[in-house]
């Protein structure tokens, strides 16, 4: 049988962020174990050419979609298997606007601030969901801390959780799924930065013209600019670098 083409290493999934959000809430993942799901932009993929730990995380995951643009064109360029743009920020929205879920699931979410973890309980008490959902809120640096990293991954476990989000950027999330997979649980895990965020309404989400125009990028560089300027043209200049050596292949 013919394999599908990939793109910088990767095995394009072709799904909607309707397909991944029902095989979350419906499927267990496959194998009975951890089930990684990575939505690569343009940063991503500039990462896991620099970086080991994330392309092997990469390398690993379950299900693979495409979250920037750029990223999205190359793969439909490639031969890729697309249903189109399938952004983190879609999937959360869609499983966190659901007002009820199978008993079996557990929820836990590792975001960046007390205020973020406080909105997320609010959250699970609005959907009747009680102790079925925890926020934990790991400490700066956390990552380069083994015995912090495995007390995370223990909390994680001890809950029963089925579906993991994790919310503190690229490639912390990927990296540390990765790496302590085998202490976790077998669950879903959504590496989605600040899409919790945007689906509980704590930031503004981009005019329906922005998103239709593929602009979400200057969007979050207009509320950001000191912040993101610098890492979109650096991701920019390495993303160009990783589609030539994946055309030279």
């Amino acid at each position: 049988m013919t394999q599908p083409p990939r793109i910088f290493g990767l095995e394009i999934s072709p799904f909607t962020a309707a397909d991944v959000a029902r095989k979350v809430i419906e499927e267990p993942p496959p194998g009975a174990t951890l089930g990684l799901i990575v939505t690569p932009n343009i940063q991503n993929i500039a990462l896991i050419h620099e970086n080991a730990a994330s392309r092997a995380a990469y390398d690993r995951a379950a299900i693979t979609v495409c979250d920037g643009f750029p990223v999205h064109y190359y793969a439909l360029l490639r031969g890729c298997p697309s249903a189109g743009r399938v952004t983190g920020t879609d999937i959360t929205n869609l499983i966190m606007s659901r007002t009820s879920f199978p008993d079996r699931h557990r929820f836990f979410f590792v975001v960046a601030t007390e205020s973020l973890a406080g909105a997320v309980r609010d959250w699970a008490v609005q959907r009747g969901l009680g102790d079925r959902v925890a926020a934990a809120v790991p400490d700066f640096g956390f990552e380069r801390d083994v015995g912090k990293s495995e007390a995370l991954a223990t909390a994680i476990r001890e809950h029963g959780t089925t579906v993991l989000f994790l919310g503190l950027g690229s490639p912390k999330s990927e990296v540390f799924a990765d790496l302590y997979r085998a202490k976790l649980p077998p669950c879903w895990v959504l590496c989605i930065g600040q899409a919790v965020k945007m689906a509980l309404g704590l930031t503004p989400t981009p005019p329906v013209a922005v998103k239709k125009f593929n602009l979400e990028w200057a969007w979050r560089m207009m509320l950001e600019p000191r912040r993101l300027i610098w890492r979109y043209v650096s991701s920019s200049v390495l993303f160009v670098i990783a589609v030539v050596r994946d055309l030279s292949r």
